[in-house]
């Protein structure tokens, strides 16, 4: 909220007139809205006379230049008249309000003629233009929206039950998207320039943002959020979504508690992170976790998480701290398993060192299509630590680091399913050796275009079986008897 209470005084600071107070320095127990000054000539003879500067006939809503006027118009004299300092102090609430009355007052003048259902759709938007994010405030509020996608000013994205449709919210032009990205990675000290054109960042509710600005984005600033609504789906969930049966959540419950190492393998958007934070909900409450990540996305339900979030490079390209230096200093914070958010690069060494040295049933998530494919880019990455090693030595850490790779994926008509368990025994030669647990096949697609298939149980019993029989925890006699376990 600071950073959008600055925004208003960068804006405020512009003008040369002395304005009053939107509050008292002692506001009384109901807040009475203060005297706002008539409108200029300019706004009044705009607001109340509308016409197209074209033909001379009178303008309505329906003229989107017109709206964008009247709410810029609205705007600048409401930011020209607030006491910036005194609406910081206010609660929320209050402060909602009391800019809400104003806001009346002002539309009030400036276009007399509006109906009441209008009148309240203008002043919604311009709360959230004051408050929030301004246009990205409607999609925000509807919780079957996954994904924005802004392409630009005038063209944004939404995806709803994994499928992308054109939305009809909008932006004025550039610069005022470009002023919204500023105010979302304001919220988390981060900036986007010239200089540092792309960034990372997550609005309040935990969403992840990645905003992209000229003069790498040819075509206007751009913007994609990836939501992770209010309520996180825990195994349940996914199970009553058919993204896994029972037989393999249980699988995997069991294989969090008896300390397994699991790596969760997917494209962009295929559930990563979801499947993440169900995954962690089974540590014991008495484990002390580390959480480790670039943007942080994880929300643990455990009360003893130390969450670490790594930093770019400031103006003067000092100061970083990458996801390799907290690895590095996690181990000597005492963890009993050590999450990272998501593995991309030279972190990977580190990681697989930390999984063999005493921090069993340690997780972490990378991009692949496919097990093998997981493995392989564990292999780059090692490699991207600048260390010389062998690449049979390289396997070697990854086999005895490794237990599990889950494999996320969406399926036809975006649906998001577990399509693969798959344990690693060992190595046979130089080849890291796999047998797989549980398979998702699919057959066809129904007639809405969604995928239909079966969950399969492909008749193997792991070879860490053991290790679930020492933690307390052993598997049921029949759960791998090759089967099918669920249409879906």
């Amino acid at each position: 909220m600071s950073s959008r209470i600055n925004y208003l005084h960068s804006l405020r600071e512009d003008r040369t007139s002395k304005t009053e107070p939107l509050a008292d320095q002692t506001p009384p127990p109901k807040a009475t809205l203060p005297p706002v000054p008539a409108p200029s000539p300019t706004v009044a003879q705009t607001a109340s006379t509308p016409t197209s500067p074209v033909s001379g006939t009178p303008r309505t809503l329906g003229d989107g230049a017109y709206r964008d006027d009247l709410l810029r118009a609205i705007h600048s004299r409401l930011i020209q008249h607030a006491s910036v300092a005194e609406i910081e102090k206010l609660p929320p609430q209050r402060r909602r309000d009391t800019l809400l009355r104003a806001a009346q007052t002002l539309l009030e003048q400036d276009a007399p003629h509006l109906s009441f259902a209008i009148r309240q759709e203008i002043l919604n938007d311009l709360l959230d233009e004051v408050l929030g994010f301004g246009p990205l405030e409607k999609l925000l509020r509807d919780p079957t929206i996954s994904d924005i996608v802004v392409n630009g000013a005038q063209q944004v994205y939404v995806e709803r039950a994994g499928r992308l449709e054109r939305s009809e919210v909008r932006f004025r032009d550039d610069d005022h998207l470009l002023e919204i990205i500023h105010r979302i990675v304001a919220t988390v000290g981060r900036r986007v320039d010239d200089a540092s054109p792309m960034v990372d960042a997550r609005l309040p509710d935990g969403s992840r943002v990645n905003a992209i600005i000229p003069p790498l984005a040819l075509k206007g600033p751009m913007l994609s959020i990836r939501r992770f609504g209010a309520h996180r789906l825990n195994m349940s969930d996914l199970v009553t979504l058919k993204a896994l049966p029972t037989e393999v959540a249980e699988f995997l419950a069991a294989a969090v508690r008896a300390r397994l190492n699991i790596v969760v393998s997917g494209g962009t958007g295929s559930g990563k992170t979801t499947l993440l934070n169900a995954l962690s909900a089974f540590i014991p409450a008495s484990e002390r976790i580390i959480t480790i990540e670039d943007t942080a996305e994880l929300q643990l339900q455990q009360e003893h998480v130390a969450s670490l979030e790594s930093r770019p490079p400031n103006v003067e390209g000092k100061g970083q701290v990458t996801i390799r230096d907290l690895v590095r200093n996690s181990l000597r914070m005492r963890p009993n398993r050590i999450i990272i958010g998501e593995c991309r690069g030279a972190e990977a060494l580190d990681m697989l060192q930390a999984m063999n040295t005493g921090h069993a049933g340690s997780m972490t998530t990378l991009h692949a299509n496919t097990p093998r494919d997981a493995l392989s880019r564990l292999e780059m990455m090692v490699i991207m630590s600048g260390l010389e090693l062998p690449l049979r030595a390289i396997r070697q850490q990854i086999a005895s680091s490794v237990n599990l790779i889950i494999q996320v994926s969406r399926v036809s008509g975006g649906g998001r399913k577990v399509t693969s368990v798959t344990e690693v025994t060992g190595m046979e030669g130089d080849i890291i050796t796999l047998q797989e647990l549980f398979h998702y096949q699919q057959f066809d697609v129904d007639p809405t275009g969604k995928a239909r298939g079966w969950f399969q149980a492909m008749g193997v019993r792991p070879r860490s079986e053991s290790q679930f029989t020492q933690a307390g925890f052993p598997l049921p006699a029949d759960l791998f008897a090759p089967r099918n376990l669920l249409e879906a």
